[in-house]
């Protein structure tokens, strides 16, 4: 080899002196680990290696030599760790058993070395020296050693990767990560070990308890660092429990602490909701709490105490009266006022329903008589009715009606399906018809439900339908998934979203009237809110009661009424004329395509912009037409887009935000945007020309919610019509010798790389040189894209 060679590759030049010491071959390695040439290195390496006697041992001398020095990031220790792993797989591998005390020797040395390293060593070292099969007394007191050291992560750590959970206390491993709120540590340590798994919960379990206090256990561990306290508060830490017992298959029985702060925590929300919103009845509020409370002394007490908060000893000792509380926990007042009740025989609570009688004529009316109303119980109840359900071309309104789960972990179980039409009301008593789940009754009440739902000439209005067919289908399992067979279906939620009104509150919540939802829209539409006061109460119980009956059909046909007044008067709420043309029949689409159901082909002028109003009524916009700007937090949103043949104009790193409104109403072009800018940029434009995209997504996440929000249709033609960096849609052809020109230009050239810049380095041929010159550049830094 010349001399030359070896002073200008040091690679070469160390390769040449390298021969079997392994020290000489990580000198290498870390001479090209600096110049990010990873073919090169892992060339380099496996060469070595093959050099070595002894790779094994060769291995360990270069991680032993590197001690001290090393970071937790990537490390060229660790890549050198997984290539040797690579390269002994790929070579023929001797009997183990031929060389058991050598390879007994290197384990020990391994262990030790593991002990001293980053996490990322660990699973290399187990696979190259078989530390599973190792002396395992020998691997449990180097875990034990770090757990005394205080160093409770890489103890845990080495003792997963061993698979020595079985041979160590989990208590003792686990409190110490879980004073540093590292539970998904605790996770991975246990997984795979029912028992630790048991054992774990019924540790975690015992910190809920009444009365304990973490921070006793705390001062039992002096060496944890950066302690989490506040994450180990009973309501925190009992939603762990939980989550961890449902996650782990364990019964309910094992956590009995956590389950009672959960339900502590409930009886808060339902005192907020009945005390202080006074959107809960007191029978209902009633109902609910003695659910919760039971029999639980201790349940009991804070009750009484949260009642006690209240200041108002007659409403505590009413509410007492009602749930039976034990006297002796009350407070002095309260108790003396509940005497005076007892002595009275007042049981009832005179402001049951708060507001409810002054406020009757201000909330939304069934405008129907109370006979139309059918409750449908019974699969002959279905028969009678299926004529009416299945009329083709109607509108129907459909809700849905449950239980509210107060603890965490409960699912709803839908109990009242509601079907509206016009003069009457089907309520669909779903606990009655699904019992038993395979019988007659379940059978005829979902076929009825499907072929209701599927129809395309019947057109289906809900609130978030899509979340409420959700849970019909967890609780019949014939209607699973039901949700993505509805044809003709529009969801006045995605109405909602658009719609704007001159002095109204845009969609959301009405933080005044603390409106929200349906309730909110109907507001809006009709003049009037819903009477909310039963949504909470217990759908479960058998029979319904009136008010129960009377507020599910009032739920269901207030989406009839404010779809007629939509439809009359679209431009009063900013939306498309389209959407009186929902009540046309819908037609199921060709196989193969990716447009939701119910949604009708429809043809977009090229300068028009596109509003999302609702999925039954927005048409397919072209890509080619789609035109949007995005603020500078979304360049790589904006790329996305362009792949996909839509006009993307993004704004420069240093262009203020507001930047993106001029361009938009110069251009005709949708705002897309994220964080606090949107509301400003939303009073700038127009009804549904600013949409706020969610930052924590990937680009193309971003993208393809984009595309969805705004119906727009992609087809093969228009990808990557457009190119990512300069968003023109017009090519120049060149040939392979003129591109590896330009590729090498783009290389070496320094600051903007201008059209200008190319024709002064490259000759082409004079008509690309006049395409090239009228080719606008979007920030005057990048020409237009060279297709070859």
């Amino acid at each position: 080899m010349d001399p030359g060679d070896a002073a200008g590759d040091p690679a070469a030049g160390a390769r040449r002196c390298t021969g079997q010491d392994p020290l000489l071959l990580l000198q290498t390695l870390q001479t090209l680990w600096s110049t990010r040439e990873r073919q090169q290195l892992r060339e380099e390496a496996w060469r070595g290696f093959a050099a070595l006697d002894d790779p094994l041992a060769g291995l360990l001398d270069m991680l032993e030599s590197s001690q001290g020095r090393r970071g937790e990031g990537p490390s060229l220790e660790a890549w050198v760790s997984h290539q040797l792993q690579c390269w002994l797989q790929a070579q023929p591998r001797p009997d183990p058993a031929q060389h058991s005390p050598r390879l007994e020797q290197l384990q020990a040395r391994a262990v030790k070395v593991l002990t001293e390293s980053p996490p990322s060593l660990a699973a290399p070292l187990a696979s190259i020296f078989q530390l599973q099969d190792a002396d395992r007394s020998c691997l449990l007191e180097h875990v034990h050693r770090l757990y005394h050291e205080g160093r409770f992560r890489e103890a845990v750590m080495l003792g997963t990767t061993l698979k020595l959970q079985p041979e160590l206390d989990v208590e003792k491993m686990s409190v110490p990560l879980l004073l540093q709120d590292k539970v998904a540590l605790v996770e991975r340590y246990v997984a795979g070990f029912p028992d630790l798994q048991r054992r774990l919960l019924a540790l975690m379990d015992s910190w809920c308890q009444p009365g304990f206090d973490i921070k006793d256990v705390a001062r039992q561990y002096p060496q944890v660092a950066s302690l989490s306290l506040e994450k180990l508060s009973p309501k925190v830490l009992s939603r762990q429990v939980l989550r961890l017992q449902e996650q782990f298959g364990m019964v309910p029985a094992l956590c009995p602490h956590a389950a009672t702060q959960q339900r502590l925590a409930a009886l808060r929300h339902l005192c907020h909701k009945r005390f202080v919103e006074k959107s809960l009845s007191q029978e209902n509020w009633a109902d609910h709490v003695q659910g919760l409370v039971g029999h639980s002394p201790w349940l009991q007490e804070q009750l009484s105490q949260l009642l006690t908060s209240l200041g108002d000893p007659g409403t505590a000792a009413r509410c007492a009266l009602n749930l039976l509380l034990p006297e002796d926990q009350l407070p002095a007042t309260v108790a003396a006022e509940l005497s005076r009740l007892q002595l009275q025989g007042r049981a009832a609570d005179a402001d049951s329903r708060p507001n409810v009688k002054d406020m009757k004529d201000q909330h939304y009316q069934l405008p129907i008589p109370r006979e139309n109303v059918y409750l449908l119980a019974s699969r002959e109840d279905l028969a009678r009715h299926e004529g009416a359900l299945l009329q083709p071309q109607q509108v129907v309104g459909v809700d849905l009606e449950w239980t509210p789960v107060f603890v965490a972990g409960g699912r709803p179980r839908p109990s009242l399906l509601q079907v509206a039409m016009e003069g009457r009301v089907f309520l669909f008593d779903i606990l009655a018809l699904t019992q038993p789940p395979a019988g007659q009754g379940a059978q005829a009440f979902s076929q009825l439900v499907a072929q209701l739902l599927s129809d395309p000439s019947i057109t289906k209005l809900g609130y978030g339908m899509a979340g409420d067919l959700q849970k019909l289908g967890t609780s019949c399992p014939a209607l699973a998934h039901v949700e993505k067979q509805v044809l003709g279906g529009m969801d006045l939620l995605l109405v909602h979203r658009q719609m704007r009104v001159a002095g109204m509150p845009t969609p959301g919540v009405d933080r005044a009237s603390g409106l929200r939802g349906l309730s909110l829209l109907v507001q809006q539409v009709l003049g009037t809110t819903l009477d909310k006061t039963q949504q909470l109460s217990n759908w479960d119980r058998r029979p319904l009661c009136e008010e129960q009956l009377i507020y599910a059909a009032a739920d269901a046909y207030c989406l009839l009424e404010v779809h007629q007044a939509l439809c009359r008067e679209p431009a009063r709420f900013h939306l498309s004329g389209d959407l009186a043309g929902s009540q046309r029949p819908r037609h199921r689409e060709r196989p193969g395509t990716q447009e939701p159901p119910g949604l009708r082909e429809a043809s977009a002028s090229p300068r028009q912009v596109p509003v999302a109003v609702a999925e039954a009524t927005i048409p397919r916009v072209p890509a080619r037409t789609f035109r949007v700007v995005c603020d500078n937090m979304l360049q790589g949103l904006a790329r996305s887009l362009r792949c996909l043949g839509v006009d993307a104009h993004v704004l420069g790193s240093s262009e203020d935000h507001r930047r993106a409104a001029e361009v938009a109403r110069l251009e005709g072009r949708i705002i897309l945007t994220s964080g606090q800018p949107y509301h400003t940029l939303r009073a700038q434009v127009g009804a549904g020309r600013c949409l706020l995209v969610d930052g924590s997504l990937k680009a193309q996440q971003q993208a393809k919610s984009v595309l969805r929000h705004f119906n727009v249709r992609v087809t093969h033609e228009d990808i990557f019509s457009r190119c990512q960096a300069c968003n023109s849609d017009q090519y120049l052809k060149v040939s392979r010798d003129m591109m590896k020109q330009l590729m090498w230009l783009s290389s070496h050239q320094e600051g903007p790389w201008t059209s200008e810049t190319v024709l002064a380095s490259v000759s082409l041929p004079v008509e690309l040189q006049r395409g090239l010159l009228s080719a606008p550049v979007e920030g005057g830094g990048h020409p237009k894209t060279l297709q070859l």
